[in-house]
């Protein structure tokens, strides 16, 4: 297929993105750092016979993404943190309902409305549901433009694989930036009610559907719960991912995700110049989070590695990276929040340290 290369903010290529997967609905509510994004879709999708609706509230605009999932439509809206709180309910009502949908997130500084610097403070909000129930939604967090462009087609495929909402975790530097990135130069086709049995399109001819989440029967809820469990080990078996640089005589790993893991990334760089034995790990689902990857980095090297994890945030991923090792590694830690950004020089002081 041809492509182009195109100079777009991280906003932009995630909406353009969401019209290359054949994404036809979306509906979202300003807010900063993530107006782009709606701004984006409120002019290119009637271009491609789509639907854009800016919705009265971050409620209604979750709740009419469930109404289009409902009918089989590929469908998403966009916020960033305050907003995402606001839109959790309907979260937990498109898991319980066992919808695909993709939700976005620009992160910003928090707690309460907090700034509109990024941060990486809503790691526990989209990894441990958000909302109420058990339930989990698949987490992808890019890392560059080319990525919050690639991973829309990633995240609705996933969602439609599994009927699970997705979420893409960015963050305001992620939204913000502009990088040139390679896009498809022919937008797919809208299919996504093909094979699609179970939507609500009409019961002609068949026997008719029924989506909810309300179970007041006596053990109907439970094996609801039940079967859910069993699509999530299946995701979680069949979908970590991550990316790994230079494990195999590392001493150090460093942990980090998203933006922060590009500043990581360079620091590994300009210390392996400097005949330093560092690593990385970054992990590209947040949920399913890849703890083989911690397995596999000690496994190929001959003396247990330690781990820094680095985030925006004041410990959120590090939970998930302690449960991974289990104990076997020591593990250090750095983080910034509330619009904060650990430097390079921050991270190779604390390497420093370390070493």
């Amino acid at each position: 297929m041809p492509k182009t290369k195109l100079l777009m903010t991280g906003n932009e290529a995630m909406a353009e993105g969401a019209l290359q997967a054949a994404c036809r609905f979306y509906a979202g509510y300003p807010i900063t750092p993530q107006n782009e994004l709606i701004a984006y879709m409120a002019k290119r999708m009637p271009e491609v016979g789509g639907i854009c609706i800016q919705a009265e509230s971050e409620l209604a605009a979750i709740n009419m993404v469930f109404g289009a999932a409902l009918v089989g439509e590929r469908a998403m809206t966009s916020s960033s943190s305050p907003g995402i709180s606001l839109k959790q309910e309907g979260i937990s009502y498109i898991a319980g309902a066992q919808l695909p949908a993709v939700i976005v997130n620009v992160m910003r500084g928090g707690p309460g409305l907090g700034n509109i610097s990024p941060s990486q403070s809503d790691y526990f909000q989209a990894t441990k549901s958000g909302g109420h129930g058990d339930y989990h939604s698949i987490v992808l967090a890019p890392s560059s433009v080319q990525e919050a462009y690639d991973f829309m087609s990633l995240a609705f495929e996933l969602a439609d694989k599994y009927r699970n909402p997705a979420i893409v975790l960015s963050d305001g530097m992620l939204g913000q930036m502009m990088e040139p990135l390679i896009v498809k130069s022919k937008i797919q086709n809208p299919k996504s009610k093909i094979n699609k049995p179970w939507a609500l399109t009409g019961c002609k001819g068949r026997k008719p559907n029924i989506i909810r989440s309300l179970y007041l029967g006596e053990g109907a809820l439970e094996e609801l719960n039940l079967a859910l469990q069993k699509k999530y080990k299946l995701i979680q078996e069949k979908e970590a991912r991550w990316e790994e640089l230079f494990l195999s005589d590392a001493k150090i790993i460093l942990v980090a995700y998203g933006t922060m893991a590009r500043i990581a990334k360079s620091v590994v760089k300009r210390l392996r110049e400097q005949g330093k034995k560092i690593g990385l790990i970054r992990p590209i689902t947040l949920w399913p989070f890849p703890k083989n990857a911690f397995k596999l980095a000690n496994s190929q090297t001959r003396k247990l590695a330690n781990f820094l994890v680095i985030e925006m945030s004041y410990g959120q991923m590090l939970e998930d990276v302690r449960l991974a090792v289990a104990g076997k590694a020591k593990i250090e830690f750095l983080g910034r929040a509330g619009g904060g950004v650990p430097s390079e020089e921050e991270i190779i002081s604390k390497l420093r340290k370390l070493i």
